[in-house]
């Protein structure tokens, strides 16, 4: 019985080393998501489920891979602040094709695992296209 629970205590020691190892190597990075608005594509109610139905699949796979720390959709209008005077002017901000519609954080070793983990986007049939960037992590 002795052997049994050494060889279980020994998996968790190795098991929570690995994790420790994990947070130590994984870096984040957020991918933004580009495209039109799908009100602006015409697409009908039954197209929008069926594209929800891929964004939900997607968000599944890469929680149950442990991949995806968050993220949310964003709505196609806005608000922007610039300059010295706080000038605020309404969104969008770039060409309705180019419209930044959402976002995830993912955690990957590097940016190509990160390139893997955005494999997965869904809307790439619809011309979309996932900008890549590396978290910075500030010590304080």
């Amino acid at each position: 019985m002795t052997n049994i629970n050494d060889t279980f205590n020994r998996i968790k020691i190795i098991n929570y080393f690995y994790k420790q190892l994990k947070l130590i190597i994984m870096k984040d990075f957020m991918l933004i998501f580009l495209g039109a608005d799908y009100q602006e594509l015409g697409l009908s109610p039954e197209q929008m489920q069926e594209r929800m139905g891929k964004w939900f699949a997607w968000n599944t796979k890469m929680r149950e891979q442990g991949v995806v720390k968050g993220g949310d959709a964003l709505h196609p209008g806005g608000k922007r602040v610039t300059g010295e005077n706080r000038t605020v002017t309404d969104g969008p901000f770039v060409e309705s094709k180019e419209l930044i519609g959402g976002y995830y954080i993912v955690t990957a070793a590097d940016y190509e695992g990160a390139m893997e983990i955005a494999q997965g986007f869904p809307d790439y049939d619809l011309g979309g296209a996932v900008e890549i960037r590396e978290v910075i992590v500030f010590e304080q």
